[in-house]
């Protein structure tokens, strides 16, 4: 029980933001709390079994990534609705490259230094700081939309600024691969250097954020993409 109590503390402001989409849809949010450790391919489909959305939260560390990547992989090929935030949306980037791209040691270069595919890695202009402890890309930023994605119908504009806390970022390197199998960056910063928001174009609801997008939710006014994501999750027939 311990265990579960303390992922409800670390994620507390995800919870909040959850309930507060399910206000919006005058919904009961029900959570289930998962260990990542505990999901393989194998034990996702009993896990998941009754589950009518997945989120993958934030996150530092090699810890249960691996099954964070599993649960991405059985949303992903079952079309469970998922929103990733910030190592989430990293995640599911090495996922996609792994098992849809063919890249198959794809990681990030924070869990794995040596792969051979790099689709998460420092921006340029970090890879030779030593001291990493103020370096983070930190505070809000700017993100450009494409129009005609999922992500900006929710948020009604094509021009959004949501809070940052992270150092990885989506290699550039790769972004050709990624799109020419079906993934839409479809949120870049201004300067079209950074991508910021990811979907996927044969997937019924499939978004994932660089940012922390519950640190912006209210009860009264529900972010949108966790408004989004629990409607997705009551029309997802299971």
């Amino acid at each position: 029980m311990g265990k579960y109590i303390a992922l409800h503390d670390a994620y507390l402001s995800v919870a909040e933001a959850l309930k507060h989409g399910g206000i919006a849809s005058k919904a009961t949010v029900n959570i289930d709390w998962v260990d990542a450790e505990t999901v393989t391919d194998e034990t996702a489909p009993e896990i998941f079994k009754n589950q009518q959305g997945i989120l993958i939260p934030g996150g530092f560390g090699q810890r249960g990534i691996e099954g964070k990547i599993a649960a991405i992989k059985y949303a992903r090929t079952h079309n469970i609705p998922l929103l990733g935030i910030c190592l989430g949306m990293q995640l599911s980037i090495v996922e996609f490259a792994r098992n849809v791209c063919g890249l198959k040691d794809a990681n990030s270069i924070e869990l794995d230094p040596s792969t051979k595919h790099p689709v998460i890695a420092l921006m340029p202009d970090q890879e030779n700081v030593d001291n990493i402890g103020g370096t983070l890309r930190l505070g809000s930023y700017p993100c450009e939309l494409d129009p005609a994605s999922l992500s900006c119908k929710l948020y009604g504009s094509t021009t959004i600024h949501e809070r940052h806390r992270h150092r990885y970022e989506v290699n550039n390197d790769f972004r050709e691969v990624l799109q020419q199998y079906g993934m839409n960056l479809c949120g870049l910063s201004p300067d079209k250097n950074i991508v910021e928001m990811i979907e996927l174009k044969d997937h019924p609801w499939f978004i994932g954020t660089q940012a922390h997008p519950e640190l912006k939710s209210r009860p009264n006014r529900p972010h949108p993409l966790f408004k989004g994501f629990i409607e997705a999750a009551i029309s997802c027939k299971r």
